[in-house]
C-alpha cells in the first residue's frame, strides 16, 4: 500500500493538538503574549477546548496564578459554583487584602454558609471579586481559564463580567471558550476585558481533518472514506474523530452509497430532541436524510403528504434549518441527517429508499435508491445501476460512477452480468466519457497516471463491473479505493484479461513507489500469456518501471515502442496511441532527434478522444515540446484547453498534472503570483488524492522561491528529495534536487546550491537526459559555482550545456547560459565583455517572454556596474521583479541597494608588476589578493567580482595558506615591500 505523504508548509512551533488551527492559534498566542485576553467561540465539538488547553499549557507557566473553571449544563443552576472553582483555593492567600465587608460577602457566596445573593450583597460581591483578582495580581500575572462559558451559572457570570470590565492595566488575562452556533458571542465579549480578541473556530478542511485523523491513530483510511467523514461531520473535529472510531470498531464497512455508521455517543448528542417529534414526522425526516437533495416536492412524491407541517415541527426543534418559504429541506448539521439515518431500523431505511426510487427525478438517484432498497442479486437492478454509472461518467462524476458500479456488481449474479452491459463494458464499442481513459502510474514523470483503463473487459461479470469501478475511482483520484477493489478482483477471478487489468490497477495506484510492486510484473506477464493485447498493456507498464525504477531511458524507449507495436498488431488503437505518446515524451527528455516524428505519429488519425486529453496522451506530449521549445503562448493555450476539458469530465488525475503545466508556463513567463496560486492549488489537490505529490511539491517549491517564501521553498524541496529517494524514483530525485539547489541559490547559500546541483548533474548524466530545457538548472549551477569561486568548473558546465542547447535550438537556455558566462567573465576581470554579454542576454530573454529570467539578468547587470565609474541604479531590476511579483528577488534588490557603498570602487586591475609570489595563486585568488592590496573591503570585493562575502573569506584563507601569511595586512605589507625593492 502506498503511504500517504503530506507536503506541509514549515511548522511554526505548533502543538499537535491544534492541527488545522495554526493561524488562529498564533493570533491567540500573540494576543496573550501582549497581555491581552482571548475568547474562543464556535459550535459544539469544533475544537475550542483543545485549543484552549494548548494555549493554557503554553502560557500557564508564565503566570504566577492560574484560575480554572469548566462548568457543565447539569450544574449551571447552582449559584456561585464557577466562582468557587476559580477562587475557592486561593482566597486564603488574599483574604487579608480584601476589605472586611467584601470578604464576608464573598466567603458566604463561596462556602454557602450564609445567605449571600446578588440581590442582597450585589455591590459588595462585585467589588470583592475585583479586589481578589487585583490582590492575586500583585504577586505576579494571573491567567483565568474558563471553558464552556455558556454553562456558567448566571451569578458567577455577572460577577466575572463586572470585574473583567474594570481590571484596566492589572496583569490579569482571561482565556475563555464558549459554544456558539452563529455569531452570538457578543454578550460574552461584553463580559470580557475590553481588549479581548474574539477567535471563531470554523470547520476543518478535508486535508486538515485527514491530518487530525492520522494524528489520533485512524491511519490507513481510504481518501474516499476521509471525504465521507469530512462531509458527514461538516468539518467538526469531535464528530470526525467519533466517526473514525466507529469505522475502526465496525468490522463491516458501509455498503457503497450508504452513509457512515454513527456511534451512539453522537446520536445522543445530535438527536436528543428527536423524541419530541411525532412518529410520522420522524419518518418524513428519515426520507429526507436518505435523499441527496431533499425538497418538499420530493417528500410529497415519496408519500409524505404532511411534509410541510412535519418539517416545520422539526425546524422548530432545531433539527432542520429550512427556510420558511424555501423548497429545500436542509438539516441543521450533516450529522443530524447521518445520525437519524443510523438510528432507523434497516427495514425502515429500505422503505425510505424504495419510496425515493420512484419519487426522484434524476435517473442516477433513482438507480441508487433502488439498489439500497433491494437485497440480494437482481439483474434488472444491476442493469439500471450500470446505465446510471455510464450517465454519471458522462456528467463528469467518476466518483459517483464508481459507487454505482460497485452496487451493480453486488446485485449481479455470479454467472452473468446485467442485460445490455455487453456493449458498454465488453469488447464491442468503447464507452463514452472517461469510461476507459488511461494512463501510467499516478504522479509519475513526465506526467504521471494510470492505465488500468487500457483494457476492455471480455465478458459481462461482477468482476467486469468492479474493474470499471477501479477505472472510475482512479479517474476520481480515489487510489486507495481503486487498489482495494483491484485486489478483491484478483482474489475472485481466474480470467486472464480481468487479472491483468487488476494487476495493472495495483501497479498504477503505487504511483512513484513502483519498487513496492516490482514483484507483480512476472505475475502479470504470466497471466497475459501470448495475447498481444494484454502483453501491450504490461509492456506499457514496464516502460514506467524502466524509467522510474531503473532510470534507463533507452530501455524505457524500447519498451514503449514495443508496447505500441504489440497494440497495433492486436488492433488496440487506444493503447498504441498512449504508447506512442509516452515514447515521444521519453525521446523529448532524451533530446532524441526522433521526438518530433514520434509526436506526429501519435497525432495521426484515427484518433481516440480519450487519448487527446489524457495527461500521458499526445496532447500533453505536444505541450511539453512547446514549452521546451520556448513557445510559451502556444504552450499556455494548449495546456489551458486540456485543463478545461478534464475539469469538465471530472478527471481529477489529469487535472493535477495539467494544473502543474499551467503553473509551469506562468512561472516561465514571469507571472510569479499566478504561478504560485496554481502551484499551491495543485499541491492541495495532490495531497488530497495522493496523485503526483512529489511533482507538485517540486513545482510549488520553485514557485515559492520565485514569488513566495524561501523557507517554504526549501522545506518543500527537501521533503520532495526525501520522498523521491524513498520511492527510488531517480527522475524526480533530480527534479527535487534542482528545486532545492535553486531555492538555496536564491537564499544566498551558494555552497549548498553547488552541492545539490552537482548531484543533479550526476543523476541526469546517469539517466541519459541531454535536453537542458527539461530541468533548466544548468545556469543556476554555473552561477552558484561563480559565487563559490569555482570559475573553471562553471565554464565547463556552460560549455557542455551550450553544445546540447545549440543542437536542440533551445534559445532561452542559451540566453541563460550567456548570463552565467558573463558572471564568469566579470569574476575574471573582463568587465566590458561581461556587460555586453549580460545586456544581450537580458534583451533576448525579454523577447522570448521569460520575464523572471530577464529580471535576473537586469539585476546582475546592475550589480556588475556597481563598481564602475558613474551612477548606478537598481530601479530597472526592481521594476522588472515587481512586474513579475517576484518577492524574494525584490527583497534581494532592496538589500543590495541599501548595502551599496557610498563611494565607487575602482575597476579591478591585474596584480602589480613584480609580485612574483602571486603567480602560484589561482585566477580568483590573484583577483582577490590584488583588490586587498588596493584596500577594498570584503563586501566591496564581493560586489566587484560578483561573488558572495563568504566566498571572499574562503578565498582569502587559501591565499594566506599559500603565501605563508596570517592576515590581509600581511598581503598589503608584502605588496609594499616588493614595490620598494
Amino acid at each position: 500500500m502506498t503511504v500517504r505523504r503530506d507536503f506541509k508548509e514549515p511548522a511554526r512551533c505548533r502543538p499537535d493538538q491544534v492541527i488545522g488551527r495554526e493561524e488562529l492559534f498564533t493570533a491567540a498566542r500573540e494576543q496573550l503574549g501582549r497581555g491581552g485576553s482571548v475568547l474562543l467561540h464556535g459550535p459544539a465539538g469544533i475544537g475550542k477546548s483543545t485549543v484552549l488547553r494548548a494555549l493554557a499549557a503554553e502560557y500557564g507557566g508564565a503566570a504566577r496564578t492560574v484560575l480554572r473553571c469548566s462548568p457543565t449544563e447539569s450544574e449551571s443552576h447552582l449559584p456561585f459554583l464557577a466562582l468557587a472553582d476559580l477562587l475557592g483555593l486561593v482566597l486564603d492567600e488574599v483574604s487579608d487584602r480584601i476589605p472586611a465587608a467584601q470578604l464576608t460577602a464573598l466567603e458566604s457566596a463561596l462556602t454557602g454558609r450564609g445567605e449571600s445573593t446578588l440581590q442582597r450583597d450585589g455591590l459588595a460581591l462585585r467589588l470583592a471579586v475585583l479586589s481578589a483578582l487585583r490582590a492575586l495580581a500583585e504577586t505576579g500575572p494571573v491567567l483565568v481559564v474558563a471553558d464552556d462559558l455558556q454553562w456558567l451559572d448566571p451569578a458567577s457570570a455577572e460577577l466575572l463580567g463586572f470585574a473583567a470590565r474594570r481590571l484596566g492595566d492589572t496583569p490579569v488575562r482571561m482565556l475563555c471558550a464558549v459554544r456558539t452556533d452563529g455569531q452570538e458571542y457578543d454578550r460574552h465579549l461584553r463580559a470580557s476585558p475590553p481588549d479581548t480578541l474574539a477567535v471563531r473556530l470554523g470547520p476543518l478542511s478535508r486535508a486538515q481533518m485527514s491530518a487530525l485523523l492520522d494524528h489520533r491513530g485512524f491511519t490507513g483510511l481510504p481518501r474516499s472514506t476521509v471525504r465521507d467523514i469530512h462531509r458527514t461531520s461538516g468539518g467538526n473535529a469531535l464528530f470526525a474523530l467519533e466517526l473514525g472510531r466507529a469505522l475502526a470498531e465496525n468490522p463491516t464497512p458501509p455498503r457503497p452509497g450508504e452513509p457512515l455508521p454513527v456511534p451512539t455517543s453522537l446520536r445522543a448528542l445530535v438527536l436528543n430532541r428527536l423524541e419530541m417529534l411525532s412518529e410520522e414526522a420522524r419518518r418524513t425526516l428519515l426520507v429526507a436524510s436518505a435523499g441527496a437533495r431533499p425538497t418538499l416536492a420530493l417528500l410529497h412524491a415519496a408519500g409524505r403528504a404532511n411534509a410541510e407541517a412535519e418539517t416545520a415541527q422539526a425546524a422548530a426543534l432545531g433539527l432542520l434549518a429550512t427556510e420558511p418559504e424555501g423548497p429545500a429541506v436542509r438539516f441543521a448539521h450533516p450529522m443530524v441527517s447521518a445520525a437519524l439515518y443510523a438510528e432507523a431500523p434497516a427495514q425502515e431505511r429500505r422503505a425510505a429508499h424504495a419510496a425515493l426510487s420512484t419519487a426522484a427525478s434524476d435517473p442516477i438517484e433513482r438507480a441508487r435508491h433502488l439498489a439500497l432498497a433491494t437485497t440480494g442479486t437482481d439483474p434488472e437492478v444491476a442493469a439500471r445501476l450500470a446505465e446510471a454509472a455510464t450517465l454519471a461518467r458522462d456528467r463528469g462524476a467518476p466518483s459517483v460512477a464508481a459507487q454505482l458500479c460497485l452496487l451493480a456488481a453486488r446485485h449481479t449474479p455470479a454467472d452473468g452480468a446485467p442485460s445490455g452491459e455487453a456493449e458498454s463494458l465488453g469488447e464491442a464499442e468503447p464507452a463514452t466519457g472517461d469510461n476507459a481513459a488511461a494512463g501510467p502510474p499516478s504522479g509519475a514523470a513526465p506526467a504521471g497516471p494510470h492505465d488500468a483503463r487500457l483494457i476492455r473487459t471480455t465478458g459481462p461479470s461482477p468482476e467486469a463491473l468492479r474493474l470499471q469501478a477501479v477505472d472510475d475511482a482512479i479517474t476520481a483520484g480515489e487510489l486507495d479505493l481503486a487498489r482495494d477493489i483491484a485486489r478483491e478482483v484478483l482474489a475472485r477471478t481466474s480470467v486472464p484479461a480481468e487479472r491483468v487489468r487488476a494487476w495493472i490497477a495495483v501497479i498504477d495506484t503505487a504511483g512513484h513507489a513502483m519498487t513496492e510492486v516490482d514483484a507483480i510484473f512476472p505475475q502479470a506477464l504470466a497471466d497475459a500469456g501470448d495475447d498481444p493485447k494484454l502483453l501491450a498493456l504490461v509492456h506499457y507498464q514496464l516502460t514506467w518501471r524502466a524509467l522510474l525504477v531503473k532510470g534507463d531511458f533507452d530501455e524505457a524507449r524500447e519498451e514503449a515502442a514495443y508496447s505500441a507495436e504489440l497494440a497495433a498488431r492486436a488492433g488496440d488503437r487506444y493503447t498504441e496511441l498512449m504508447a506512442l505518446a509516452f515514447q515521444a515524451q521519453i525521446e523529448t527528455l532524451m533530446g532524441h532527434p526522433d521526438a518530433p516524428a514520434t509526436i506526429r505519429r501519435a497525432l495521426e488519425e484515427p484518433q481516440d478522444p480519450r487519448v487527446a486529453c489524457h495527461h500521458n496522451g499526445a496532447g500533453y506530449s505536444r505541450f511539453r515540446w512547446l514549452i521546451m521549445s520556448d513557445q510559451l503562448p502556444e504552450a499556455r493555450a494548449a495546456v489551458t484547453a486540456l485543463l478545461r476539458e478534464v475539469r469538465r469530465h471530472g478527471w481529477v488525475e489529469s487535472e493535477v498534472h495539467f494544473l502543474r503545466g499551467v503553473a509551469e508556463t506562468e512561472l516561465h513567463s514571469g507571472h510569479c503570483g499566478r504561478a504560485l496560486d496554481l502551484a499551491r492549488e495543485s499541491l492541495r489537490l495532490a495531497r488530497d488524492t495522493g496523485i503526483g505529490e512529489v511533482a507538485s511539491a517540486v513545482l510549488t517549491s520553485l514557485a515559492e522561491a520565485a514569488g513566495g517564501e524561501l523557507d517554504r521553498a526549501l522545506a518543500l524541496a527537501r521533503e520532495a528529495v526525501e520522498h523521491a529517494e524513498e520511492d527510488g524514483d531517480q527522475m524526480y530525485v533530480s527534479r527535487a534536487l534542482a528545486a532545492l539547489g535553486h531555492a538555496q541559490l536564491v537564499a544566498g547559500d551558494a555552497q549548498g546550491a553547488v552541492r545539490s546541483l552537482r548531484r543533479v548533474r550526476e543523476v541526469e548524466q546517469g539517466l541519459g537526459i541531454t535536453d537542458p530545457a527539461r530541468g533548466r538548472w544548468h545556469g543556476d549551477l554555473a552561477e552558484a559555482l561563480v559565487r563559490s569561486g569555482e570559475l573553471t568548473e562553471a565554464q565547463d558546465v556552460i560549455d557542455v550545456t551550450r553544445e546540447q542547447a545549440l543542437r536542440l535550438n533551445r534559445e532561452s537556455v542559451l540566453a541563460v547560459l550567456d548570463r552565467a558566462e558573463a558572471l564568469v567573465r566579470a569574476a575574471r576581470g573582463e568587465r566590458d565583455a561581461a556587460v555586453a554579454q549580460l545586456t544581450s542576454a537580458q534583451d533576448r530573454l525579454g523577447k522570448l517572454g521569460y520575464g523572471l529570467e530577464e529580471a535576473r539578468a537586469a539585476f546582475a547587470l546592475t550589480q556588475l556596474r556597481t563598481g564602475a565609474p558613474g551612477p548606478t541604479s537598481y530601479d530597472e531590476a526592481a521594476r522588472l521583479f515587481r512586474r513579475c511579483r517576484a518577492l524574494p528577488w525584490l527583497r534581494q534588490v532592496e538589500a543590495a541597494a541599501e548595502a551599496r557603498p557610498a563611494e565607487t570602487v575602482p575597476t579591478p586591475v591585474s596584480p602589480p608588476d613584480g609580485l612574483d609570489s602571486l603567480n602560484g595563486l589561482a585566477a580568483m585568488e590573484r583577483q582577490v589578493a590584488a583588490l586587498v592590496m588596493e584596500g577594498a573591503t570584503n563586501r566591496e570585493i564581493a560586489a566587484r567580482l560578483f561573488i558572495s562575502v563568504k566566498t571572499v573569506e574562503a578565498t582569502l584563507t587559501r591565499v594566506y595558506r599559500k603565501l605563508g601569511i596570517r592576515s590581509r595586512v600581511d598581503i598589503v605589507r608584502l605588496a609594499a615591500g616588493r614595490r620598494t625593492t
